[in-house]
């Protein structure tokens, strides 16, 4: 397994949209391996493909405490095909727009249809933080950042920061 480097926002490749993975296959598998080790290191609690610079529909997710056992999720082709009308607000950050945090409204519970690491079908049914942290990874295979959530002046500001900081060296 190696590290990955995440790329930060306002990264246009932050934006595109994934392509769906036809075979899961060891180089697929692989890179889950790599996704997982750079979110542990980093550290965060999921990451999507894209973040890394593989604009392919695959993404990792794990919200154990670390004092727990890992509890990893390695999810291809995500999708979510339920979302309760429940809401919660989560307050959200992500490894691709360092040190800035807010809250988002999100479902409360959702159903996640994906392909595990075997290429098997699986369903999900999951609620509270693990469907809040599904749901943000899958928006990135989309092209879609928690920040794209918030006002157009808050957004434009941490996006303004974060460029500040790539030019000092700082990210």
């Amino acid at each position: 397994m190696s590290k990955l480097d995440i790329l930060i926002a306002p990264d246009p490749r932050l934006k595109l949209t994934a392509q769906p993975v036809p075979t899961v296959d060891n180089e697929i598998r692989r890179l889950m391996d790599d996704m997982l080790e750079t979110m542990y290191a980093a550290p965060g609690i999921g990451l999507a493909a894209p973040q890394v610079g593989k604009p392919v529909r695959v993404i990792v997710v794990d919200i154990a405490d670390k004092d727990e056992t890992p509890r990893p999720y390695r999810m291809v082709n995500p999708k979510i095909v339920d979302a309760s009308k429940d809401l919660r607000i989560e307050n959200e950050g992500c490894l691709s727009v360092p040190d800035f945090y807010a809250d988002v409204e999100r479902a409360d519970s959702i159903t996640v249809e994906y392909q595990d690491e075997s290429g098997a079908e699986q369903i999900l049914e999951v609620d509270g933080m693990l469907a809040t942290c599904i749901a943000h990874e899958i928006e990135h295979l989309d092209g879609v950042l928690f920040v794209d959530h918030l006002s157009l002046v808050k957004r434009n500001i941490i996006l303004r920061k974060l460029q500040k900081a790539k030019r000092a060296g700082t990210i």
